[in-house]
């Protein structure tokens, strides 16, 4: 089945790749398999030029790579070029952070040396999304690329030229030819290679039924996998938040990539006390939002990436209103010209105890609940199989204490809206994966943590 590159605004077919045959397939793990022994001996300043290079190449080329995003998935082009600018961020930080997060750690012991020291696995396969096409591959490329490893892009179907685009930014950058790997295949070819001895370990960014499916594949074979799945992230706003800063970053975190975030804010659990006066903010702010072309940079709202998010989207909104839901705004697929496009839409008034105010809404769908404290706003931010982040907004510094302790989550952010940042962690708990990257934990996920006693 031929992978298509279709732009997302006008249904218009960009470009058709046909997929990788096994002979192709084999081809590219001999290749990674003969490139490693010798990539593992390369030194990190080696290493460190090659990325920062590559940090460069995203700079100067950011508009090319920006427009390529925007064609293939939908994302506002002034948000593609914050995210090619995110990813020369990454390579930066890396190149000048790995030789330290994986140096030698000195333990004392009865021996006469023993240490700690982190070594390369081999091929990692990287399962990726199309909803941050460059940063989601970027992530990942930049640790594990400085850890000796070399990497393995399975990328969604629906961006095969931004991940051919990488492949060329990496070898351009002078990592060697092989290293780095994009394969044109399907998901139905991933449990495969995981039975590939070549392949060591695997991480992927995407649905719970992807990650299980991968999860699977790789416990047959006894392989780390790193997961970051779906989130149902709650933004939470207590009496005492500053309302009228919380709804300004509440509709930048709904709106995230035209609402197809993982951390975006979904439920917005808001204290009874000052639910009305968020409520008509948030409206007002969704109502100002302008929808239409991505390429225009007046754009707020571009196109949903594919027609069947945007099938599965609006079925979710009709299983809201029919669990008894209030739209407020919005609330159907706008049908006045071509592309996925779906309004700003807010619902209220979801029962509780119905599934769908548990689901994460992957659109730009608010759901607005009600509570009367802080106690109920915990419970309901918890009720939910997901726990990647949380957004919490408060001044009383024991409302603070009570949120970043008992949410639970991978990231709780205090008065501002989630976000990754190349020095934390990032990951979640509960149905939203397991493992950390970015940070000294990301790149320490694909490393033989090596013990040695010397005596």
């Amino acid at each position: 089945m031929a992978i298509a590159s279709i732009n997302p605004a006008t249904g218009e077919t960009l470009k058709i790749f046909e997929p990788l045959n096994d002979s192709e397939i084999a081809a590219k793990l001999d290749l990674a398999g003969r490139v490693f022994p010798n990539y593992r001996k390369t030194s990190f300043s080696e290493r460190s030029q090659w990325l920062k290079q590559a940090a460069t190449i995203l700079q100067q080329e950011k508009a090319d790579f920006a427009k390529t995003m925007t064609l293939e998935m939908g994302k506002p082009y002034k948000a593609a070029i914050a995210e090619v600018e995110k990813c020369a961020l990454v390579c930066n930080y890396y190149a000048e952070y790995a030789p330290s997060f994986l140096a030698d750690v000195d333990v004392k012991t009865d021996a006469s040396h023993s240490f700690v020291r982190y070594q390369p696995l081999g091929a990692i396969l990287a399962v990726m999304p199309w909803n941050f096409p460059f940063w989601q591959v970027f992530r990942f490329a930049a640790p594990a690329l400085m850890a000796g490893n070399v990497g393995l892009l399975k990328h969604a179907s629906n961006v095969p030229q931004c991940a051919l685009a990488i492949e060329d930014i990496l070898h351009r950058a002078g990592f060697p030819q092989g290293a780095f790997q994009t394969l044109l295949i399907g998901a139905a070819q991933v449990a495969d290679l995981m039975a590939d001895d070549r392949v060591k370990a695997a991480t992927l960014t995407g649905s719970e039924p992807a990650g299980a499916s991968l999860a699977a594949a790789a416990g047959k074979q006894l392989k780390k996998t790193v997961l970051e799945l779906g989130g149902s992230d709650p933004f939470i706003v207590l009496p005492s938040a500053d309302i009228e800063t919380a709804v300004v970053a509440a509709t930048t975190a709904r709106m995230l990539n035209n609402g197809q975030s993982c951390i975006a804010a979904k439920r917005f659990i808001i204290a009874e006390a000052i639910a009305d006066k968020f409520e008509k903010l948030l409206l007002d702010k969704f109502l100002a939002l302008k929808v239409g072309d991505p390429m225009q940079p007046d754009i707020d709202l571009g196109p949903l990436a594919t027609s069947d998010i945007l099938q599965d989207l609006h079925q979710q909104v009709q299983s809201a209103v029919n669990s008894g839901g209030k739209v407020l705004t919005g609330g159907k697929p706008l049908s006045d010209g071509p592309g996925n496009f779906y309004p700003p839409t807010i619902i209220t008034d979801i029962p509780l105890d119905k599934p769908i105010a548990q689901e994460e809404f992957f659109g730009p769908v608010a759901l607005l609940f009600r509570v009367p404290d802080i106690d109920a706003a915990i419970e309901l931010a918890n009720a939910t199989p997901f726990g990647l982040g949380a957004s919490a907004w408060t001044t009383n510094n024991q409302e603070c204490d009570r949120l970043t302790t008992e949410i639970e989550a991978g990231a709780v952010f205090i008065n501002s809206m989630v976000k990754s940042d190349p020095r934390l962690p990032f990951g979640g708990i509960k149905r939203s994966g397991y493992g950390r990257e970015l940070s000294i934990q990301g790149i320490h996920e694909f490393v033989n943590v090596k013990t040695v006693w010397v005596k």
